[in-house]
C-alpha cells in the first residue's frame, strides 16, 4: 500500500479502537501527540525500505535508508511481523519513558496505544497486498489475504487507489459523524 493509504488506514483504525473503548477523557495534548504517534506508526514498518517517504525526506536519507534496509533484513521482513511490532513497540516505550518529563500531562500510555495500533493497521492493510507480510518471523513465510496472490491488491494500482481508499474515507465519514457527539464529550471533558 502506499504512505497515503496507510495513513488513512491508521487513522481509521485509531477511530474505530478509540470510539469502541469506553474512553471517558482524554487532553487536548495527549489527543494531538496520540493522532502524530498513530499515523508514524501507519508507515513505521516501511523504514526498511530505502524509498521510503522518511528517507526521500532526510537530507543524507537514501543512504540511511539503505543501511536500515539491510540491518533490517529487507522490505517486509522485521518490520512487518509481531516480532517487529514487538521491537519497535519496545523502542517507541523507551522513547517515551525519556521524553516523560518535557510531555508533562500527556498520558504517554495513549500515545504508546496509539502508535501500535498504527503499526498494526500497516500490517493489516499489507496482508491485502500481493507479496502479504512474515506475521510469523523467524518463520520466513509471507502471509496475505485472499489465499489466492492474483486476488490480492497490487500496491499503487487502480485497487488500492479506487477501491480501498474510498471505503476506508467512507468508512471515516459514516464513524466520525456517526460518534460526533461522543468525540466531543471525551475532549470537552478534560481539554488541556
Amino acid at each position: 500500500m502506499t504512505a497515503r493509504t496507510h495513513d488513512l488506514g491508521a487513522i481509521t483504525a485509531l477511530g474505530l479502537v478509540v470510539l469502541l473503548i469506553n474512553l471517558q477523557s482524554i487532553s487536548l495534548a495527549t489527543a494531538i501527540i496520540s493522532v502524530f504517534a498513530n499515523l508514524i506508526g501507519g508507515i513505521a514498518p516501511d523504514i526498511d525500505q530505502p524509498t521510503a517517504p522518511l528517507w526521500r525526506n532526510l537530507p543524507v536519507g537514501k543512504y540511511i535508508g539503505k543501511i536500515f534496509d539491510r540491518l533490517l533484513g529487507g522490505h517486509r521482513f522485521l518490520t512487518h511481523s509481531i516480532l517487529g511490532l514487538i521491537i519497535l513497540g519496545y523502542l517507541i516505550h523507551l522513547l517515551l519513558v525519556f521524553l516523560k518529563p518535557v510531555l508533562g500531562s500527556v498520558n504517554t500510555g495513549y500515545v504508546w496505544w496509539a502508535f501500535i495500533i498504527g503499526m498494526l493497521s500497516h500490517l493489516i492493510l499489507d496482508t491485502l497486498t500481493k507479496e502479504g507480510v512474515p506475521w510469523f518471523l523467524p518463520i520466513p513465510y509471507k502471509f496475505g489475504f485472499p489465499p489466492l496472490k492474483k486476488w490480492r491488491i497490487t500496491t499503487g494500482k487502480w485497487v488500492e487507489t479506487w477501491v480501498v481508499f474510498p471505503i476506508l474515507l467512507v468508512i471515516n465519514g459514516f464513524w466520525y459523524s456517526e460518534h460526533y457527539q461522543k468525540i466531543l464529550f471525551i475532549l470537552h471533558n478534560r481539554i488541556l
